[in-house]
């Protein structure tokens, strides 16, 4: 979808880019499918801050998905493409043949009017959701399910897409947008197709105001900050004292590994997405 451009008016317009939103075609939620969301500023249940730079931002209502496609069999027709804050990619709302409503994550190529349908029977097309034992190797999906019945869990920010690579005994192996492989159970649900919105990398606010109205609070670098404040900090002038990028709590930022090699789910990574890049394979 394309992205508008400014007269450069002032400086902040000169670089911003920001979607048309050509593709919606309804302006207000579905009220039965939304509920209010309280706003944390980035803290947890004791108020300590858990994610730095969260806060402020508009007021928004969190609109319920079905990720988990599960009224099977059950056809439903696209009744609308809408906008939704809480996320980077576009919803569609669905009306189901039995009256039902619900929302579920926009594909590239779904239209108001299209018919979608979720099962191991549904046909290979857009906005479809089967089971990977269902789906022929090297289809392109999204909103994919880690555990059969969980809903999905990967590949679901603006223009993401992963593929079925094979099939091998109980297991789906699908490359991921990272360039990992991995394997999923045969059970496990995924969406055909790519998530819509895929300018959704090219949008540049401009201004910090715009970054503000999202919630999103300035970021400090450590080695402005003081040696109380962070392990960057202090010193006469510009200095990092020879450490390596960190959070203010020592965590390294940068290269760093942070996932455990004792986790259960590592042995189903075919390829590491490091591995990958680096290889150029």
């Amino acid at each position: 979808m394309p992205v508008k451009q400014f007269k450069p008016y002032t400086p902040s317009r000169r670089h911003m880019l920001l979607p048309d939103f050509s593709e919606l075609t309804r302006a207000e939620p579905e009220k039965s499918l939304t509920v209010g969301l309280r706003k944390k500023g980035g803290r947890n249940n004791t108020g300590m801050i858990m994610v730095r730079h969260h806060g402020g931002g508009h007021r928004r209502l969190y609109r319920r998905i079905d990720f988990k496609r599960g009224k099977s069999g059950v056809p439903a027709k696209v009744a609308s493409v809408e906008y939704d804050p809480n996320r980077s990619a576009y919803i569609s709302l669905l009306h189901y043949a039995d009256g039902e409503k619900r929302y579920i994550l926009h594909a590239v190529g779904l239209k108001v009017g299209d018919t979608v349908t979720s099962g191991p029977k549904a046909d290979i097309k857009v906005g479809n959701a089967l089971p990977f034992s269902a789906i022929p190797e090297g289809t392109f999906v999204h909103n994919i399910e880690l555990i059969p019945g969980n809903g999905g869990q990967l590949a679901r920010s603006a223009g993401s897409q992963a593929q079925l690579v094979a099939k091998d005994g109980p297991y789906a192996q699908v490359k991921m947008p990272s360039g990992e492989i991995r394997m999923f159970p045969r059970e496990c649900m995924a969406t055909i197709g790519q998530v819509s919105h895929t300018d959704n990398d090219r949008i540049h606010h401009g201004n910090a105001g715009r970054k503000r109205r999202l919630g999103i609070r300035p970021t400090v670098r450590g080695g402005a900050m003081n040696a109380v404040d962070h392990p960057l900090g202090g010193g006469r002038g510009k200095s990092k004292g020879n450490n390596h990028p960190q959070s203010p709590w020592g965590t390294l930022a940068k290269g760093g590994k942070t996932r455990s090699p004792k986790k259960v789910w590592n042995w189903m990574i075919v390829r590491d997405r490091r591995k990958a890049v680096q290889g150029g394979v």
